[in-house]
């Protein structure tokens, strides 16, 4: 039987039951990322009144019964009745999508809320949302619930003298299911990016969460930068030796376009960092603004270098590879009506941006490197000596290329390929050694399951250049076996042989350093795997316990302590098995426990914060051992002894 298909099926969706119906159309994931993504909605607007000269402080709480505040000293949502809607302007913009000040009624010359949906959606989203104004010597407050305004619209006279929006919120948790929990570093990093690319915005963080801090006083931190990017691309090379000690930097206005550019290069760095900002939005997918950059700095440094004779007349020219190795370089854009690609804003679309970053940073950067010759022969030599290296691998990248992997380039005599040809359903297991290769092999699922043993502890990339890497017999392997391709080359991820590349190592001291430097290998080599969500990392068991005939794995101390002291008998009799090494394990039980998609726990690798990523990655694995060492001392006063393997 069949069922009927007419205008009854049809539903059409009201006020702001689209965004409960389907939040991930407008905050990405009802995951951590979405949760977090509420808060800068909420602080991108306080932004956008100090990108209008009307903000100067921000202040956000993070408050023990687990929703958070946000101030700003800005003008103040507008509270008088809205002629289209009849209700107050403050209830039309958090209860109606698509109303803001963000569609060119000269409210906001720039800003990073484009589409009026941001505060509407977080309205929607939260179990609870109070809003409180300060206008015209009045104060407004009214309190939402799941989107619908739960009072009317309060006014008292105020007896301060000032302006501004207060919105505090609780996420909801028929939403956000997983998780609830603000995390304060991840908020951090964002707000710290946000000071650093508004030079003179004030910006204070308070953790009120005492509980969960474990300490008598919140924890306080305030951004402000008076250096704006200039400092940003300091703070990421703290940790790394400059070419040149001056930051080189770009600022001006062409065609309503506002962009500021701040470029250093780096000795000990064998690949680059760039971080691309519209409108104060982190950019994490590119657009035409770093695609102006990069075209601008291959071209001025090509023509540089003939000019100065260092390349000569039958040589060919330096790729942008070559000439950004050791880059670290933050652009930031401010454009009138930008184009950005979905509602959480990761590419920026505006053709004409492209032209005018071109333009602009190559008119600056020759004056620039006109007057500093010496800064301009460091970086060509360094980037020749790239291209050089580059040459030298050569050979060796002729056979990690993948024409077909399958075909004509052998795969390593040690993986252990799954049957599927589907990169989509396919998942390849990297694990240290033969003896942990050999449970994997046995206990896999070979229809989608592929085994790559590794031997020892691979290259540390971040402390070598191209032609070792590719002389390396385990790299090879890797790049091989993946289907990665040459470094540097543009993603694909069509080339790529598994969807699921997952680390898999033993839970000791040695285990965690092939993790780390694998990790180390997948962001300096090809950094977009770990952007795009391929690389993961397993969960084996750290426990067996044995009670008569029953069994119990634990997977961290935590869980273990609990079994024992709340699950069991106060006199039961019981065995306890720490697992140091997967060889340990049967196949049985690794499968189980494991390798088993039904049952298994995997951690998605993910970067929330590029800048950050980039200088733990400098300090734990790069040359240089004094800020290695200081990084030590300052954490280990956090580590629980007990908990150590020694």
């Amino acid at each position: 039987m069949t069922s009927s298909y007419n205008a009854e099926q049809i539903q059409v969706l009201e006020g702001l039951e689209p965004v409960r119906k389907r939040p991930g159309m407008y905050i990405g994931t009802t995951g951590p990322r979405g949760l977090h993504h509420l808060v800068y909605e909420v602080v991108d607007n306080s932004i956008d009144e100090a990108l209008a000269g009307h903000c100067t402080h921000i202040e956000v709480e993070l408050n023990a019964d687990g929703s958070c505040t946000v101030t700003d000293d800005g003008r103040g949502i507008p509270t008088d009745v809205h002629t289209k809607t009849g209700k107050s302007a403050l209830e039309t913009v958090l209860t109606v999508l698509h109303a803001g000040g963000k569609f060119g009624s000269g409210g906001y010359k720039v800003s990073g809320g484009l589409h009026g949906v941001g505060v509407s959606v977080v309205n929607a989203l939260s179990e609870w949302l109070e809003v409180t104004i300060w206008r015209n010597n009045k104060v407004h407050t009214q309190r939402y619930e799941r989107g619908k305004a739960a009072t009317e619209l309060k006014i008292a006279s105020s007896k301060e003298n000032r302006t501004g929006t207060r919105v505090s919120f609780m996420p909801d948790a028929q939403i956000f299911t997983t998780v609830t929990e603000f995390d304060y570093n991840t908020l951090s990093s964002r707000l710290r990016e946000l000071g650093y690319l508004n030079a003179g915005v004030r910006i204070t963080f308070t953790d009120n969460r005492l509980e969960l801090l474990k300490s008598d006083t919140p924890k306080v931190e305030v951004y402000e930068y008076k250096g704006g990017i200039k400092e940003y691309v300091a703070y990421m090379n703290a940790d790394k030796q400059s070419l040149h000690e001056e930051i080189i930097y770009v600022q001006g206005e062409r065609n309503n376009v506002q962009v500021e550019v701040a470029l250093q290069w780096c000795v000990d760095a064998y690949s680059d960092s760039l971080l691309g900002f519209a409108n104060n939005i982190r950019t994490v997918d590119g657009g035409t603004h770093l695609e102006g950059l990069k075209t601008v700095l291959t071209r001025t440094f090509n023509s540089v270098a003939r000019k100065r004779n260092k390349i000569k007349e039958n040589e060919s020219n330096l790729s942008g590879e070559h000439v950004r190795e050791g880059l670290t370089a933050v652009i930031s854009v401010k454009v009138p009506e930008p184009e950005f690609e979905g509602q959480t804003k990761t590419k920026l679309g505006n053709t004409e941006v492209r032209g005018i970053v071109d333009s602009f940073v190559g008119e600056a950067l020759n004056e620039y490197l006109e007057f500093n010759p010496n800064v301009v022969d460091t970086i060509l030599d360094k980037a020749i000596q790239a291209f050089k290296a580059a040459e030298a691998a050569r050979h060796a990248r002729e056979l990690v290329r993948r024409k077909s992997v399958l075909e004509s380039s052998p795969l390593p005599g040690k993986l252990a390929d799954c049957s599927s040809r589907d990169p989509a359903e396919s998942e390849i297991y990297l694990v240290e050694g033969d003896s942990a290769g050999g449970s994997a092999k046995q206990g896999r699922d070979r229809r989608f399951q592929a085994i790559l043993p590794l031997r020892g502890k691979i290259l540390n990339i971040e402390k070598t250049d191209d032609s070792k890497i590719y002389k390396n017999n385990e790299i090879q392997s890797l790049i091989t076996a993946l289907g990665l391709g040459v470094k540097g080359e543009e993603f694909d991820s069509s080339a790529l042989r598994y969807h699921r590349i997952i680390i898999m190592t033993d839970a000791d001291v040695d285990g965690a350093h092939i993790r780390t430097l694998l990790l180390t290998f997948f962001y300096r080599y090809q950094k977009a795997l770990v952007q795009d969500g391929f690389i993961y990392i397993a969960c084996p068991p750290l426990y067996k316990v044995e009670r008569g005939r029953n069994h119990y794995y634990c997977y961290s101390d935590r869980e273990l302590q609990n079994l024992v002291t709340n699950e069991m008998p106060q006199n039961a009799k019981y065995t306890i098995q720490r697992f140091k090494g997967l060889g340990e394990m049967m196949a049985t039980q690794l499968w189980d426990t494991t390798m088993n998609p039904e049952t298994r726990t995997l951690k998605r690798v993910e970067i929330e914060d590029a800048a950050e990523a980039d200088r733990i990655f400098t300090i734990l694995m790069g040359d240089r051992v004094a800020p290695r060492r200081e990084f030590i001392e300052t954490h280990s006063s956090k580590l629980d002894m007990t908990d150590l393997d020694i």
